[in-house]
């Protein structure tokens, strides 16, 4: 998420009202998880396990629990809390606007765009020419949505990210300040759910079709040409490249990446990174040909137990 204008050090230090390290207007452009940081970004760490790759990031500011050897060329916040100063400043620079309208004034909608009944559009969305947006179907705030995209009935972008910290207490939520980006000619199928990015984009590319009842977790990128079949779920922070197929019912762990032109059959579970142009299937998910192999064997086993006991 980039800062609408850019800040120093010293002002996100006086916001957060904790102590930094580095020059006072050491430039601060945004704010961004680790695995989409770019120079300019916050980032946060609060464990010690972490600090070595959130310090060699492309973040140029890192909000942090100890003070440690600054590396060169950066800056650091100190805070007791990264986690708890991580929502302050998404609250400060993204707050929560209440709706006043079924469309929000603010919102843009393009030429020859279909708008059905009981729609919902959030403040700041932009919609692009030759849409057709079903009924009660819920666009959050900031999404981003091409042209020629169908959305069916019922279907709910830019909800937030499924992000949780473990506490005594209780969970302990991350705010979500990013957005939904759907790119040109996309179909988003009834009932389906795409959350918004942490402080990034969740963002489905063009061409793709997504089947009912589909789930896309936070900052997923979903490629250009993709087929989601129904009832498939797919965690944060994965990468399908174009043109990938998942047919029904497959689950997809988080931060993998599944490879151009893969194919996952239906009622698998993807827990490791795919290589592209390969078929797949099972639980978890291996080349298609060996599972099937695989489960051709089992089967046999009775048959191969019952003539060791006649030996």
């Amino acid at each position: 998420m980039k800062y609408s204008t850019p800040q120093t050090l010293k002002q996100i230090a006086n916001i957060l009202e904790i102590n930094f390290v580095g020059a006072e207007d050491f430039p601060v452009l945004g704010m961004n998880e680790i695995h989409v940081v770019e120079p300019g970004d916050i980032v946060f760490v609060d464990h010690p396990k972490y600090y070595d790759k959130a310090l060699k990031s492309k973040a140029t500011i890192i909000l942090i629990n100890k003070k440690v050897d600054c590396p060169e060329g950066k800056a650091l916040l100190i805070s007791e809390e990264p986690f708890n100063d991580f929502n302050k400043l998404t609250k400060h620079f993204r707050p929560f606007v209440s709706a006043r309208a079924s469309i929000a004034s603010s919102a843009s909608i393009g030429k020859d765009t279909i708008i059905q009944p009981n729609v919902f559009i959030g403040n700041h969305v932009t919609i692009g020419k030759g849409c057709l947006i079903h009924p009660n179907v819920t666009i959050y705030d900031h999404c981003v949505i091409g042209d020629h995209v169908q959305i069916h009935a019922g279907s709910v972008l830019g909800s937030d990210a499924f992000y949780y910290k473990n506490r005594p207490e209780g969970f302990d939520k991350l705010l979500s300040g990013g957005r939904v980006v759907i790119e040109d000619r996309v179909e988003i199928g009834s009932l389906c759910t795409i959350d918004k990015g942490v402080t990034g984009d969740t963002t489905i590319k063009e061409g793709s079709k997504l089947d009912n009842q589909v789930q896309v977790g936070h900052d997923t990128v979903i490629g250009k040409k993709c087929l989601i079949a129904s009832q498939t779920g797919i965690a944060g922070c994965v990468v399908i490249e174009d043109e990938v197929t998942l047919w029904g019912q497959v689950g997809v762990i988080s931060a993998i990446t599944i490879g151009k032109k893969a194919i996952v059959l239906a009622q698998s579970g993807v827990s490791k990174s795919l290589e592209g142009g390969k078929t797949y299937f099972g639980s978890p998910a291996e080349e298609a040909r060996d599972k099937l192999k695989q489960l051709a064997n089992v089967k046999r086993i009775p048959e191969i137990l019952k003539q060791i006991n006649q030996q």
